[in-house]
């Protein structure tokens, strides 16, 4: 099996169990946001203090992507993913019985760590078992990312309104390592050495005709994702503490968190289709502008029809943008480095939304009102948008010269 491995009926197989794995594995990115509001009651902190686990866990997701990923290169998805799920099943156990917020706050750091897993390292491994489809490949198992946010907080709001957010964390320790574990042993094949060697002669002429040694490009893409996911961050780390200011409740912010992240999937489908024709870099730009366009009309919404419509349209726009740093890195860097360089990009946007969810709260406390935080996330969307027009510019006057 070589060269032909590549986008074949296994390759369409492996993403379809990746797919599944991912939805469940990520559930630990997204609980915490769903049980923040009555874990601050509990608590009786304050919005910047409550926003703390979820940075915590985004720390832990960012380094854990970046880890897991160098482990998956030399270990192989299947350890990876076991050892991990074993990781987020004792951290939820231990988090239910968590007696203060900054006790949650350390577990919250081990659930994202091992939640990384089945993230940026997941992706890396499905991106070596597609060529010609690699973007849309790439975009279905990332989907899974925002299928998990989608889905768990509509199932789990019954769970957490009946018996509070120490049941819902227990029930998802179970569920995490009964669901994660079967499903890793279909993966263990690994990639032929012949069809990695073809993908890394092709990445070896695009990188030398983009401009760009493969170092800049990754430290480009790296500030590129804190810009873009500090933005990001705010409508999805937030929606629900606003719905409940506004006096919607909970129960509403977690039905438009669930309509944002499956107009994500959607987004991430259409983006991965437009990877395969236009490329990594250009799919990222179009994304993060529309991103910018989408937080610009959170700014005159308040009511509960806009608020949905908005959110659907933020969805829509920005779901998208991550994936395609996974396709550039893949577009450009060799496969036996994926983990390592995939996981470097995705641990650098996962700062951004770690960095951003903390922001926002702090903003609000400052401000009293999330309209500042809106506005911070635009200016640091523009950075993202200027640093993927260099990227672009270069590369385009770099194959014009090279052409010539």
């Amino acid at each position: 099996m070589g060269i032909d491995a590549l986008d074949s009926r296994y390759s369409w197989t492996r993403l379809a169990v990746s797919l599944m794995i991912a939805t469940i594995g990520n559930v630990g990115m997204w609980s915490i946001i769903v049980i923040m509001p009555a874990m601050q009651a509990e608590f009786q902190t304050a919005r910047a203090d409550a926003s703390l686990p979820y940075t915590l866990t985004m720390i832990g997701f960012a380094l854990g992507n970046l880890v897991i990923g160098r482990a998956v290169d030399r270990f192989g998805i299947t350890t990876a993913l076991s050892a991990s799920a074993l990781l987020i099943g004792a951290g939820f156990a231990l988090a239910s019985v968590a007696g203060s917020v900054w006790t949650l706050t350390f577990l919250q750091f081990v659930i994202g760590f091992g939640t990384a897993a089945s993230f940026g390292p997941l992706i890396a491994d499905i991106s070596l078992w597609f060529l010609k489809r690699r973007g849309i490949a790439v975009a279905i198992a990332a989907s899974g990312n925002y299928l998990s946010g989608a889905i768990w907080p509509m199932l789990l709001a019954g769970v957490l309104e009946e018996s509070g957010w120490r049941t819902v964390y227990m029930v998802l320790a179970v569920i995490v390592v009964v669901g994660v574990i079967p499903l890793s042993l279909f993966l263990r094949a690994r990639v032929p050495l012949e069809a990695s060697t073809h993908s890394d002669n092709l990445n070896a002429l695009r990188a030398k005709s983009a401009g760009f040694s493969p170092r800049a490009l990754m430290w480009l893409l790296g500030l590129a994702g804190i810009g873009c996911c500090v933005a990001m961050s705010m409508p999805q780390v937030h929606i629900v503490a606003y719905c409940v200011d506004l006096g919607y409740g909970p129960a509403v912010g977690a039905e438009m968190l669930s309509l944002m992240l499956l107009g994500g999937v959607v987004s991430r489908l259409i983006s991965g289709m437009l990877a395969d024709r236009l490329g990594g870099v250009m799919t990222l730009l179009i994304g993060s502008a529309l991103q910018c366009l989408a937080l610009f009309l959170y700014l005159p919404a308040g009511g509960l029809v806009s608020l949905y419509v908005v959110s659907l349209i933020f969805g829509l726009s920005q779901g998208g943008i991550v994936p395609s740093y996974a396709v550039i890195v893949r577009e450009y860097m060799p496969a036996r480095e994926a983990g390592a360089r995939v996981g470097f990009v995705i641990m650098a946007t996962i700062v951004g939304m770690a960095v951003g969810g903390w922001m926002s709260g702090w903003i609000y406390d400052l401000t009293g009102s999330y309209q500042m935080a809106f506005i911070n996330g635009i200016a640091w969307n523009f950075l993202n948008i200027g640093i993927m027009l260099l990227i672009l510019t270069r590369s385009r006057r770099a194959m014009r010269l090279a052409a010539a």
